[in-house]
């Protein structure tokens, strides 16, 4: 039997974190839309109240000093994140899952303190060359002894500028396959006060002002063999496991964005005249609302299964993909028909609607394009049968 209901400790984290971002985020989205950065005063201010609430890395496991919580419940939470501007949601920071495979002298240097909040990650592996295309990375790591030299350049990298060290997959070597040689790729924790990293601004982005992406230039970085994270040659295994994670939070994010647009939007129709009467009264406005609304419900519970899935331990990478890939979508149509519904004004700066059309368009692109879910969809359903 299906239970739709949420516990009371769920019901409390949705209260409280929905909270926390109308009253201590949602003030400052104004400020962030035009001057296009977070005030240093205001990201230390939110990430303190955010360990204070128990949302700083609880998503980690309470083995490791999260806060342990199943995917359903974290989705919730990232849900209510997704409502404000991406820069202010961060500060209540996720670290990144694949930190769970530190051991020994990575636990104490990096987990650690990430979990206390005294130190930031972030992910290197995009390059200019090799977006989706993970073997063609050109960034390479050389065994010198007991150290690695690691030479490259990673862009699009998040948050780099307010991030104290990053999980960096470099090329360690290669394979022979049947298709031919290709990259043996590994994991690297790189703390940017290491001699020879330099982190430069990244692109001026159309999307998620405030929120940075930088240029990361490695020269001759020498690292000790002990910051190798996991075993050399498994960088893959690590990226699939930090993947379905990361990309279900996109999905949960655009729901939430889409929900915020379509409120405006039917409010608007709801009170708005136009010809003597409200323009909601019209098939041309009310159809889409109906639309809007259906598929927002179909993707909360594609993402809320999803999530259930990975608790329950049966995930398959087909199930991220589908819900990032039908998410993402949805809120770049639900955001354009807001606007439509608006008029006008909902390409003006009074609503936060033309926000969110243009902060919906990187979904699409970032932690695996629309184009990749479907190939990994598609392979899902493929290979079983032999094809």
């Amino acid at each position: 039997m299906l239970d739709f209901n949420l516990s009371e400790e769920q019901k409390m984290f949705v209260e409280t974190t929905r909270s926390f971002v109308e009253k201590d985020m949602m003030p400052h989205e104004e400020y962030l839309e035009t001057k296009d950065i977070l005030p240093t005063e205001l990201g230390i201010f939110l990430k303190k109240k955010s360990i204070e609430l128990g949302l700083h890395a609880c998503n980690l496991p309470e083995e490791l000093g999260g806060g342990g919580l199943d995917a359903v419940t974290l989705m919730l939470i990232e849900k209510e994140l997704g409502r404000t501007s991406l820069a202010l949601a961060e500060c209540a920071h996720r670290p990144l899952n694949i930190l769970s495979a530190c051991q020994g002298k990575q636990v104490t240097e990096f987990l650690e303190p990430t979990v206390r909040g005294e130190k930031r990650d972030c992910i290197a592996m995009t390059e200019p060359e090799a977006g989706s295309d993970l073997r063609g990375m050109k960034c390479k790591a050389v065994r010198d002894k007991d150290n690695w030299l690691i030479n490259g350049v990673k862009h699009f990298i998040s948050q780099a500028t307010v991030s104290d060290y990053c999980v960096l997959f470099a090329a360690t070597g290669e394979e022979e396959t049947e298709k031919g040689n290709k990259k043996l790729i590994s994991a690297f924790l790189v703390d940017f006060r290491d001699s020879g990293v330099e982190v430069e601004q990244g692109y001026k982005n159309v999307s998620h002002r405030g929120y940075t992406n930088n240029i990361l230039n490695f020269n001759n970085v020498r690292i000790p063999d002990w910051r190798m994270l996991g075993t050399e040659g498994q960088g893959f295994q690590l990226i699939n496991k930090w993947l379905g994670p990361t990309r279900l939070t996109v999905a949960a994010t655009s729901v939430a964005r889409a929900e915020r647009a379509f409120d405006i939007a039917l409010k608007y129709a709801a009170t708005r005249e136009q010809f003597g009467q409200k323009i909601g009264k019209f098939q041309g406005i009310s159809f889409p609302l109906a639309d809007m609304s259906l598929e927002i419900k179909l993707s909360n519970l594609l993402l809320m299964e999803t999530a259930w899935k990975i608790d329950q331990g049966t995930v398959k990478p087909e199930d991220c993909a589908m819900a990032k890939l039908y998410c993402t979508e949805m809120l770049a149509r639900v955001a354009d028909q807001a606007i439509q519904t608006a008029g006008g004004m909902g390409l003006m700066e009074d609503l936060p609607l033309e926000r969110i059309w243009r902060d919906s368009r990187v979904e699409r692109i970032w932690d695996g394009t629309s184009e990749i879910q479907r190939h990994i969809i598609s392979r899902g359903l493929l290979r079983p049968l032999g094809a």
